[in-house]
């Protein structure tokens, strides 16, 4: 352990996976694949979004800017993890430290936001469908986008100011693969009472009121879909809500394991198996539960694999 007694660290080491060395190669492999899927999954997503006629409407235009954010908070974490995984010496600057933690909040904050403005637009949609076109236009869509950048970006600035305000003088070695609340906290040497607390009450508003706007959306949605007659209605109604359901419950889930639960800043282990989950797995699977789950999505795939086929043919 690098001791600093009497003076601010100037850089972190990230301990990450370095008390398992054996097992650094196959992780690097594991999670540079599941990143390389990540990119190219959710890249996709967004092309097919951007071009298909089918996919026109408000919840793809929030499905690709989750894609989007899939990709961008992914990067900040994934690329410098697989570096770390093959480094001799683990290092992250004070300063690249903070850069990190900050972008990360940011958008997993948004990410949260987002999925639950696509509850909303998804009860709007069934239970409202003559009010749609006027309470998810176009200029409404934005301002919701934009709402959920305000709040991850209030979020990010809280977050990060509360925990780098904080002393860190008897060690700088991370036990994490990315700068993270809960282990910044368990290495500062002064008081964290309060950034604690910060993190407590900020998570669990951010979680727990996006969780109820999605349960009370989709406790109107299910009510509305129970009334349906038509079974083809129903079954096609439930796949695009399952997509996002499955979504919201794997994202919601791990965050409110990570964060909201008292306590949670000493499981150091269980801590690194969940942010591995909802930093680098959950990302890559956003896209192939929206892909595989929604019928609209099928079928523009279906759509585009089929024309590059005939293109293909016509070539040959």
């Amino acid at each position: 352990m690098q001791e600093v007694n009497n003076s601010q660290v100037s850089e972190f080491i990230l301990l990450g996976f370095s008390d398992h060395s054996e097992v650094e190669i196959p992780l690097f492999c594991l999670f540079l694949l599941i990143y390389l899927l990540t990119l190219t999954g959710n890249l996709c997503m967004i092309l097919l979004i951007r071009t298909d006629s089918l996919l026109q409407s408000p919840m793809y235009f929030f499905l690709s800017n989750l894609s989007f954010i899939d990709i961008c908070y992914s990067s900040i974490i994934t690329p410098r993890m697989l570096y770390d995984l093959l480094a001799a010496r683990k290092v992250i600057s004070y300063t690249a430290c903070a850069i990190q933690l900050w972008l990360f909040t940011l958008y997993a904050t948004t990410e949260c936001y987002i999925l639950a403005a696509m509850a909303y637009d998804r009860f709007v949609a069934i239970c409202n469908p003559l009010f749609y076109p006027i309470a998810m236009a176009k200029k409404v869509c934005l301002q919701l986008l934009a709402g959920c950048y305000l709040a991850g970006l209030v979020d990010a600035c809280v977050q990060t100011s509360g925990v780098f305000r904080l002393s860190f003088c008897s060690s700088n070695e991370i036990s994490s693969f990315f700068c993270d609340i809960p282990a910044l906290l368990r290495l500062s040497c002064s008081d964290s009472y309060v950034s604690e607390v910060v993190l407590y009450v900020l998570s669990t508003l951010i979680v727990v009121g996006n969780a109820v706007i999605v349960l009370v959306s989709y406790t109107y949605i299910i009510s509305t879909i129970l009334k349906m007659r038509s079974f083809t209605s129903k079954l096609k109604t439930f796949s695009t809500c399952g997509s996002h359901l499955t979504a919201i419950g794997l994202y919601y889930g791990s965050l409110t394991f990570m964060y909201v639960q008292p306590g949670g800043l000493e499981a150091v282990e269980q801590d690194k198996i969940v942010s591995v989950f909802y930093t680098i797995v959950i990302p890559m699977l956003n896209p192939i539960i929206y892909s595989l789950r929604n019928e609209e999505v099928k079928k523009a795939l279906k759509k585009r694999l089929s024309k590059k086929i005939f293109l293909q043919q016509i070539k040959m």
